[in-house]
């Protein structure tokens, strides 16, 4: 996930730059096509950013709180397709997503380790 989050962002600042110098050199003949190309290109890329996060432009720039039942639809279809091709299978609750972690949290997950991650543990935090 991280390699993608850095690709984004290499293509993401390579699109403003090669759009600043098309908009700088602009002439209506081929110039317009390329514009097209990366304006949507961009598009892509920052569509690309809030999927990953789980969300959609539909969702964040025009605020829909409960999209149309199609909409949802095709937005879910499409967040599932992107983990299927990142390989990750599980998703983090929103609901722990939001919550820190708390001292009884904390010792019922080290409990629930094997023997070797426990070690794993202890050798981690009591090693200088």
């Amino acid at each position: 996930m991280a390699g993608v989050i850095v690709l984004l962002i290499f293509l993401l600042l390579f699109t403003i730059a090669r759009v600043r110098w098309l908009y700088v050199h602009w002439n209506l003949g081929k110039s317009a096509y390329s514009m097209l190309f990366w304006g949507f290109l961009l598009a892509l890329i920052l569509e690309g950013f809030l999927w990953i996060g789980g969300k959609s432009f539909l969702t964040v720039v025009l605020g829909w709180k409960n999209a149309p039942k199609p909409i949802s639809t095709a937005l879910d279809v499409g967040r599932g397709r992107l983990v299927d091709v990142l390989g990750e299978t599980e998703e983090i609750p929103e609901s722990l997503a939001n919550e820190s972690p708390t001292y009884q949290s904390i010792i019922s997950d080290y409990e629930n380790l094997s023997s070797e991650d426990k070690e794993a543990v202890k050798s981690f935090i009591c090693a200088p």
